[in-house]
């Protein structure tokens, strides 16, 4: 089965910061979408903040297994109605990623309900990630740690709801750490928010991010049918009062499964 993705690019930085535009002379959604094409199971696309609807219409996010989100310096542009279209299709079952910055985006606050904020300091640090789940399926042929040698760094505390499992922690040559791959379960959907990205270094051509990236898409992906409406909580009447248990064996033994309700 061919994974449908789509990463979802602010697009913003590209356009307008020459340095950033030479590290990613095709937008950093596009690089992305590149190196995850590179896997035969995988068939990504990108949008960007600037298509109509952000590019996130309802029938783009029902073709769409899973979800990656790159934003930082218009958060506030994106519409509401898109960010409510994009929660409820991880409600009902898409797999959903968040990188660096898209920890402020909207999508991600409302996923989580917090206010997802933390410290932070852009001086070209070294940043050294450590696997704390060896065995997740996110760490996958990576090694116990792997360092970027220029990043932004960001620090505890991150105000975001406890995860259902820490996959990295991140130290920093300041001196701060920080918990750097967090997997968390909304309504039927997976998501995974991965710390690195900072647009005026190379993070994204760096081969153990993109094996991460890889990692947590397959992770991700719910196969399982879309639920239709995640948000419905329907009246479902009492047609009958239930017999005592008592009483249920024998009816079962002499009327069979399908005369007993």
């Amino acid at each position: 089965m061919t994974i449908r993705v789509t990463v979802w690019g602010e697009n913003v930085h590209e356009q307008k910061n020459k340095t950033v535009a030479g590290i990613y002379p095709d937008g950093m959604h596009n690089t992305i979408a590149g190196a995850l094409n590179r896997d035969a199971g995988i068939a990504a696309g990108s949008v960007t903040l600037q298509d109509p609807e952000h590019g996130l219409t309802a029938e783009k996010l029902a073709e769409t297994d899973v979800l990656i989100w790159w934003g930082h310096c218009a958060h506030g542009e994106v519409q509401d109605a898109v960010v409510e279209r994009v929660a409820e299709a991880v409600w009902s079952g898409m797999g959903m990623i968040f990188l660096h910055s898209a920890h402020f985006s909207k999508p991600f606050k409302r996923l989580m309900g917090t206010p997802c904020n933390l410290t932070w300091r852009e001086a070209g640090e070294r940043e050294r990630l450590w696997l704390t789940s060896r065995n997740h399926p996110i760490a996958a042929g990576l090694p116990d740690h792997f360092e970027l040698e220029h990043e932004e760094m960001y620090g505890e505390p991150f105000g975001v709801p406890e995860p259902l499992e820490t996959v990295f922690v991140s130290w920093f040559a300041g001196g701060e750490v920080f918990r750097s791959g967090l997997t968390y379960k909304r309504g039927a959907g997976n998501v995974f928010y991965f710390r690195p990205g900072h647009e005026t270094y190379p993070t994204y051509h760096d081969a153990n991010v993109q094996r991460v990236i890889l990692n947590a898409v397959k992770w991700a992906h719910n196969p399982a049918m879309r639920l239709a409406e995640p948000t419905v909580a329907p009246n479902v009447p009492v047609e009958q009062a239930l017999e005592p248990i008592e009483e249920r064996g024998p009816k079962l033994h002499a009327a069979g499964e399908e005369g007993y309700r």
